[in-house]
């Protein structure tokens, strides 16, 4: 899989262009230093979330659940869901990397197809599974989260294998955006909650898990949508090479 990253493919020093290929506009940042400059954010945000995530739901305990639970079956639900959403935080980090994608392209493709047919997709039938057993707090804007995560990413799929890569990175950002959300928004002002707690007690934390379930993923949408607006008239570079064909191989 090619280019679910934030930049347009690299191109090495000689390589030829694709025709109609052109160069960003005089004052505008290139792509490929936009995604290095995102990268590490977006590592460091990986890490911190499943450091806090993973030992509640890898014990195998529904004791240590994050979330208040309706049955013990939501947790052997979000236990898989929490697996499967790893593989996906995982997976898009990878395909951020710049430096991996130029140097291990068949590694990139694959970690790529991970991305969406072992994240993605299982990551959000878990959480329609989990409607009828879940608390109703949240549970509709995450359900709306989940269907769109995995229609963008399999739309974005389809245009890679059509060869229409402007149109592959653009609905692969909605996917990346989506999919950063819910969770590490969320994770973050849920957090902020536990924190100014003693100061916020008439707050219902109903209300949060309602916050956390729409506004995270809005929100992103939103930013990638005046992004991709802004940078609309850099057009992908793809090198011959490397990249050409990229699409039937995906």
């Amino acid at each position: 899989m090619t280019e679910t990253d934030l930049g347009a493919p690299d191109r090495r020093a000689g390589e030829p262009v694709e025709p109609g290929a052109e160069t960003p506009a005089p004052g505008t940042r290139p792509r490929r230093q936009l995604s290095n400059y995102l990268l590490v954010p977006t590592v460091a945000f990986a890490v911190v979330f499943l450091i806090f995530q993973l030992p509640k739901y890898s014990a195998l305990d529904p004791n240590q659940a994050q979330r208040p639970l309706e049955s013990v079956t939501q947790y052997w639900l979000l236990v898989g869901h929490v697996a499967a959403g790893t593989l996906s935080l995982v997976t898009v980090v990878l395909q951020l990397w710049p430096w991996l994608r130029r140097r291990y392209p068949a590694f990139h493709r694959w970690s790529g197809r991970i991305y969406v047919f072992v994240g993605a997709i299982p990551t959000s039938i878990f959480v329609l599974l989990m409607l009828p057993v879940s608390i109703p707090a949240g549970k509709v804007g995450g359900a709306v989260a989940a269907i769109l995560w995995t229609a963008t990413a399999l739309i974005g799929w389809v245009k890679l294998r059509q060869g229409r890569y402007a149109e592959h990175r653009r609905w692969m950002i909605y996917s990346f955006a989506i999919l950063w959300g819910t969770p590490v928004w969320g994770f973050f002002i849920g957090m902020g909650w536990i924190w100014w707690s003693p100061w916020v007690e008439q707050i219902d934390f109903n209300y949060i898990l309602e916050g956390i379930s729409w506004g995270g993923w809005i929100i992103n949408l939103f930013i990638v949508q005046w992004w991709i607006e802004k940078t609309s008239g850099q057009k992908l570079k793809l090198p011959r090479g490397e990249m050409a064909g990229m699409g039937r191989r995906a």
